[in-house]
């Protein structure tokens, strides 16, 4: 196992300048068991989130948990790469009860030091397996698909890259747009790193390098940059060109999902090893796991519930129907360190 400085040194290294991220209603008869927060007498107390996710994407739920439950939660929003980091620096004397992470990595990175606790039993007995620990230290509560933006007034569906691989066809040269740091596209890496090898993965990056891209901060930015027509293809999750369209309906943003090299991530839950807070802890996570906060992400965040029997966003290829790279994604935080140096050597961070 990698030393404990050497892999926060690469998480701390990797944050920097890094932004935090970020159909068809579920039939009546649904497995998905009904809020805890709306089937129970508010209970109170505390409760500390670590949270990856973007603060403008989940707050809406955060505070609607709080007053279903009657918990006063404290949350403290960063990067989910800084936040790990933390976690692992603070160790038990940590004052976090739950982490909401970006991706896999980082939770399989965190069970590997320890520093998650199991769930409580049959938390997420509706998370298709693929998508949640085998040791149930962690569960997904969103899917994340990695896409490829584009403008569909400049570009048609047959001009388009079908292989994930293909942006750095010399066509695209100056073209592309991508968040090098954010660590959706470092997960994704490591995915690729699984999937066809370092050697072909340094090729990749070496030759992306050479195609001159352009670097933002966030995949948000990487949206808006191809709507505005600055960039022609942008390297992201699939709901950020959801939401830009939500936010602003003429913006000329699109999605597509590649046929080959594409990669499913999700966003997922933790509980904190000695969480002072446990009682509180298991009741948030299994309000996220509730029918009322699967469809919140569903309707308001763009992301593909995680429980079975809900289907994704509107206008959107089912969860199933999506060729991605097929890898436990208990095996993605393995190769976080790996990804962020080669991502790093290649010039791109």
């Amino acid at each position: 196992m990698r030393s404990r400085i050497g892999f926060v040194a690469s998480l701390l290294a990797l944050s920097l300048g890094a932004a935090a991220c970020g159909g068809g209603d579920p039939a009546p008869d649904s497995p998905v068991a009904a809020s805890s927060a709306t089937t129970a007498a508010k209970e109170g107390g505390k409760l500390v989130v670590y949270s990856g996710r973007n603060e403008n994407l989940i707050r809406p739920l955060i505070d609607r948990f709080k007053e279903e439950s009657g918990i006063d939660v404290e949350v403290r929003y960063a990067d989910t790469t800084e936040l790990t980091a933390a976690l692992l620096e603070e160790g038990d004397a940590s004052p976090a009860d739950v982490f909401f992470s970006q991706d896999a990595g980082a939770l399989v990175a965190l069970e590997a030091e320890g520093r998650l606790a199991e769930l409580k039993e049959g938390v997420a007995d509706d998370v298709p397996e693929r998508f949640r620990d085998p040791q149930n230290h962690w569960t997904g509560v969103t899917g994340r698909a990695r896409t490829i933006a584009f403008n569909p007034e400049k570009l048609s569906q047959a001009e388009l890259p079908e292989n994930f691989l293909e942006v750095v066809d010399p066509m695209w040269k100056g073209r592309v747009g991508l968040a090098p740091t954010n660590a959706s596209f470092v997960s994704h890496i490591s995915a690729l790193l699984i999937e066809i090898g370092e050697d072909d993965v340094k090729k990749f990056l070496a030759e992306l390098k050479a195609s001159d891209p352009k670097i933002y901060d966030s995949n948000g930015l990487v949206v808006k940059a191809v709507a505005s027509g600055e960039i022609d293809l942008g390297l992201v999750n699939h709901y950020y060109a959801l939401n830009e369209k939500k936010e602003n309906p003429g913006a000329s943003v699109a999605n597509i999902y590649p046929q080959e090299g594409a990669f499913v991530n999700l966003a997922g839950v933790g509980v904190i090893e000695g969480a002072e807070n446990r009682a509180q802890a298991d009741r948030f996570v299994d309000f996220l796991l509730s029918k009322e906060g699967q469809e919140f992400f569903r309707t308001e965040t763009n992301e593909y519930p995680l429980v079975e029997g809900m289907s994704g966003p509107e206008g959107q290829p089912a969860l199933a129907e999506l060729k991605t790279i097929d890898l436990p994604l208990d095996e993605l935080g393995k190769d976080l360190q790996r990804s962020a140096t080669l991502i790093k050597e290649a010039g791109l961070s």
